[in-house]
């Protein structure tokens, strides 16, 4: 037990010198300030770039959000059917591949609703809509010195915007508020003889019956002399929503105007699940949750430090690293194991003689002793120096001892007449107070 304590023990000093190295080491990394020329519109971050504010109030308020952080072909499986509307916000970190744009356009055009809120538009994303075509003109290019937390920097000398009809997206808005650097939409009106912009056969699209492909003009519902702000249009049985602006549903400008009735306007006009696309954002399943959570910290350098002592423990385990030892040899007889077996031996061999003899040489030995003489004396010295100094008569101590001596020597004798013997020697141990036994018991038990 002892041994295991010690092992426990220094197992535990290990580890927490591990966590002191560990500490004293680790560097913590400065957060950067969030720059509207390198933003994070991730739904994780609760920076004033970031979108966190709005996925929250979306989930807080009743309406069915989550992270999407898979490829978009998943859109085309089981998972992707729960989801109505598709948003990606501003200049993903990563970028859309030409699979990734066909499998989300593909969605849309089985009815799902795509919503893009970006001041650049990719081409991939939104595609010519019946010869319509939406571009876009930024309106100014953020620099270093811009604080995207300050709502005085970034709508310098804006004036809100207005609704310019009545739709399912400026429902209850009166004014908008975008950012400085908001981009203007224009669409433009197909060319005359242009090839028809949408092809069921191409994208494995089944049509009902009755039901014919007719191009539609996109719908201006937000926009200024300058250009529109808010555009949609459809795509197959699906919608394309675009936003020139992702400043009106980021943390810092979700709160100015009606910036956040226009966002719900926007992204819940479908009953149904929002996917925000954190795949784009960096945040995709590809990355360990468990690695994301602690990144930065010596959390995990810390757990492989303990789980390669761990492995060493268990590889050394019941290896020899010293000269062998024997085992330790415990007697685990008990040394009333063999009188017993001497007296069964005796009493089936009828040698009560060697009993008598047994008893009777320790007897004479304590009688020598107490008497002060040689234990070669005769008996009949013994027996009167014994009578000299207690009240045992000398006779027949004497013919007590010439019994046991004669029996010793051959004399016929049975079991009667041996414990007879043997209990008239512990009389006269008793009567002497010499306590034979109980010392031979008291020196047995100091032995073990």
């Amino acid at each position: 037990m002892r041994q295991r304590l010690t092992i426990i023990l220094t197992f535990v000093v290990i580890i927490g010198l591990l966590v002191i190295l560990n500490t004293l080491t680790y560097v913590k990394e400065d957060k950067t300030q969030d720059q509207e020329i390198n933003p994070n519109r991730s739904t994780y971050h609760s920076g004033p770039t970031g979108t966190r504010a709005l996925h929250d109030f979306l989930n807080e308020s009743g309406y069915k959000v989550i992270r999407w952080r898979e490829t978009p072909e998943k859109l085309l499986g089981d998972s992707g059917q729960l989801v109505t509307t598709f948003v990606v916000v501003g200049q993903t970190q990563v970028s859309f591949t030409d699979d990734e744009a066909g499998a989300l356009l593909q969605w849309v055009a089985r009815g799902g609703q795509f919503v893009l809120i970006d001041r650049d538009l990719d081409r991939q994303l939104v595609p010519v809509s019946g010869g319509w075509t939406i571009n876009s003109r930024e309106g100014g290019f953020p620099t270093l010195d811009v604080n995207p937390a300050d709502a005085s920097q970034m709508t310098k000398n804006v004036t809100a915007f207005r609704p310019v009809q009545p739709t399912l997206l400026t429902r209850s808005v009166d004014t908008i508020m975008p950012s400085r650097f908001a981009s203007r939409l224009y669409v433009d009106p197909p060319d005359e003889g242009a090839e028809e912009w949408f092809d069921p056969d191409a994208i494995d699209l089944p049509q009902q019956e009755g039901e014919e492909w007719e191009p539609r003009a996109p719908i201006v519902h937000i926009a200024d002399p300058s250009g529109a702000l808010l555009v949609d249009y459809a795509y197959g049985f699906g919608r394309i929503v675009v936003l020139s602006d992702p400043y009106i549903v980021t943390n810092g400008g979700i709160r100015l105007n009606d910036n956040l009735q226009l966002a719900i306007n926007t992204l819940a006009r479908r009953e149904g699940l929002i996917a925000f696309d954190e795949y784009h954002q960096g945040k995709g399943v590809t990355q360990n949750a468990f690695a994301q959570y602690f990144a930065g910290t010596p959390v995990l350098a810390l757990a492989a430090q303990i789980a390669l002592i761990v492995l060493l423990i268990l590889w050394t385990n019941a290896r020899r690293f010293g000269r062998p030892l024997p085992l330790p040899q415990v007697d685990r007889r008990s040394s009333l194991e063999f009188v017993a077996s001497m007296a069964e031996l005796q009493e089936r061999s009828r040698a009560f003689d060697l009993a008598i003899e047994n008893i009777y040489t320790r007897t004479r030995r304590v009688l020598a002793r107490h008497a002060g003489v040689n234990y070669n004396s005769s008996r009949s010295e013994i027996a009167a120096r014994i009578a000299e100094r207690s009240t045992i008569d000398r006779h027949k101590l004497e013919t007590l001892m010439r019994q046991c001596e004669d029996a010793i020597n051959g004399e016929p004798i049975n079991w009667r007449q041996s414990i007879d013997l043997v209990r008239r020697l512990r009389e006269v141990e008793r009567d002497l107070g010499l306590r034979m036994r109980s010392r031979e018991l008291r020196q047995a038990a100091e032995n073990i």
